[in-house]
């Protein structure tokens, strides 16, 4: 029977990398829960049988009721009706499986009812289910939401509802309106405080709100009357069975079409605080958004992974001239370089998880005690890597998946185009992956600031010292010759000291920091697994290599008086 964990041996390898004995030191607190929950760990061996356990529950759960159902899901869709969502019914059946096997509030502490698995466990889950449904991924993963409302909510939240969503309970995260839709400082759902009735009350409309009729909401609106900006925002929690808000309208979209994309309005409904006013968009928002665009990124490879799969499948069986189309170097070229920006790419994803997963446990242990000097030093160590690498992780993720499932049509050829091949679904699916939860443009915005101040490239030498196979030396020198037109291109843009100048490059430098690092961390797991990720490796050199000199001729024969000539 097919899983898509154990069938997937890359996962496996990521999920064992050496980080884990901190991440499961950290999250697991010396085994503390062992004693309480029957489920819990006893030790690092234990810990990761039982990550290995989960996962393969998950694979087989998307192999054999997911991913059948996808097709399906993608026709039907979603129904509203009387201000209500309807789900398609295959997603019903996926929801109601995922229950069952208690897949819910994943990352949540035991006393909630949550399995306490670290964010990359839960990435990868999260990799898995968007291979077999990205539609269907944004309403099982939307749990993630939680992890907001547990950093920043009050104890008497917590209890009130975690446990809901461990049991299965859907969230949403309603932040954009007609008139912010990146712009969130714009946002004007006005919330006032109800004197009589010790609540608050949220009146107004919002827009392209992934699974918006949730049970569960978090809430960004105006708290403070007269102001226009981002510091007269907070952050509400808003519960379905309070009433008061209804759906207008599922959005006619392209893709993802499982996933109720909505219009919500919101007439005087009840309410309650999710930490301190003012801090909405300035402090929470930006803790929300960096988790989604994490889940955006895991979504991203998945649709890559079921690209692949796709593909090679097809190219296997389909013959031209006598013989599989597999067997001609147009096709296998194809081929390569869809499965080479998938390693690639999944190696930025779960390198990004693991400095989440250290930073976090660490932020959740100094609600408990003060940490000691060295652990506030490796908290802020994998603070500032975590931030630093979301952006690259999403945006080069988000643009991969359209790259491969754009090939993986063009591999079908003329069934590419038709209905009845996956294909098309994914195509359509990966689309949004660069819009939302940020687009690529906003996410040069967020890594632009690791280019100039340094970050990406004193972590690109901190690689380089880090050893490999004698025989993939001469990969590592072309890697450092990379990163030396890296380097070279930040110093030249830095010294014009022009700030268009440097907004019109941003992304070509953000673009040439992550073709490194990823050269970095692929080079690294073709030491360790050569037999897994050689091939790769060696076909993403190539291609990155071609990459960054594209960039580096761009940008050493760009200066601003060119400027005009993009001004439109």
């Amino acid at each position: 029977m097919a899983n898509y964990y154990s069938d997937i041996e890359e996962l496996k390898y990521h999920l064992n990398n050496p980080m884990m004995k901190r991440i499961v030191e950290l999250k697991e607190r010396d085994f503390r829960d062992k004693d309480e929950f029957d489920y819990a760990p006893v030790d690092y061996a234990d810990a990761m049988d039982s990550y290995d356990k989960v996962l393969d529950i998950v694979g087989d759960i998307t192999a054999n009721v997911i991913a059948p159902n996808a097709e399906g899901v993608d026709a039907e869709g979603p129904h509203c009706e009387n201000g209500r969502v309807t789900y398609a019914s295959g997603t019903k059946e996926n929801l109601e499986t995922m229950i069952k096997a208690g897949m819910n509030g994943m990352t949540m502490p035991r006393k909630y009812n949550g399995l306490n698995l670290p964010n990359v466990v839960y990435t990868i889950a999260n990799e898995m289910v968007s291979a077999g449904d990205a539609g269907f991924e944004n309403i099982w993963s939307l749990q993630d939401c939680i992890e907001t409302l547990y950093e920043f909510g009050d104890e008497d939240q917590h209890k009130r509802f975690i446990p809901r969503v461990c049991a299965g309970e859907t969230m949403s995260m309603d932040l954009t309106e007609p008139d912010a839709g990146s712009d969130l400082q714009s946002v004007m759902l006005k919330a006032t405080f109800d004197e009589e009735n010790n609540c608050w009350r949220l009146n107004g409309v919002k827009r392209f709100i992934t699974n918006g009729d949730s049970d569960i909401h978090l809430v960004l609106a105006r708290s403070e009357e007269g102001t226009r900006d981002g510091r007269g925002l907070s952050m509400f929690i808003y519960d379905k069975r309070d009433g008061g808000v209804d759906v207008r309208r599922i959005e006619n979209k392209m893709g993802i079409h499982g996933s109720p994309t909505c219009e919500l309005v919101y007439k005087n409904a009840r309410a309650e605080l999710c930490g301190s006013r003012k801090m909405g968009l300035i402090k929470y928002v930006m803790a929300l958004m960096n988790g989604a665009r994490l889940g955006i990124a895991a979504q991203s490879v998945g649709i890559s992974q079921a690209a692949y799969n796709e593909a090679l499948a097809y190219a296997k069986d389909r013959q031209q001239f006598g013989k599989e189309i597999i067997n001609f170097p147009a096709v296998y070229d194809m081929l390569a370089t869809i499965k080479a920006k998938l390693d690639a790419g999944r190696a930025l994803l779960y390198q990004t998880a693991r400095y989440v997963d250290i930073y976090k446990a660490l932020d959740d242990i100094a609600r408990e005690r003060k940490l000691t000097p060295e652990e506030r030093a490796e908290q802020k160590k994998f603070a500032k890597l975590a931030d630093a690498f979301t952006p690259l992780a999403k945006g080069m993720n988000s643009e991969y998946a359209n790259q491969n499932s754009y090939d993986c049509i063009q591999v079908h050829g003329g069934s590419g185009f038709m209905l009845e091949y996956a294909c098309q679904r994914l195509y359509r699916d990966a689309r949004i992956t660069s819009i939302y939860e940020g687009t690529t443009q906003l996410q040069t915005v967020a890594a632009i600031r690791y280019v100039t101040n340094g970050s990406y490239i004193a972590t690109i030498r901190e690689f380089e010292s880090v050893p490999v196979l004698p025989e993939y030396e001469g990969y590592m020198n072309r890697i450092k010759e990379m990163a030396n037109k890296f380097d070279a291109c930040t110093n030249a843009v830095k010294e014009a000291n022009d700030q268009e100048l440097l907004d019109i490059v941003a992304r070509r430098l953000m673009e040439m920091a992550a073709d490194v690092i990823m050269c970095h961390l692929l080079i690294q797991d073709a030491t360790n697994r050569p037999d897994l990720f050689g091939k790769s490796l060696n076909v993403f050199v190539n291609y990155a290599e071609s990459e960054v000199e594209k960039h580096f001729n761009f940008i050493r024969k760009f200066d601003s008086a060119q400027l005009d000539s993009y001004r439109q």
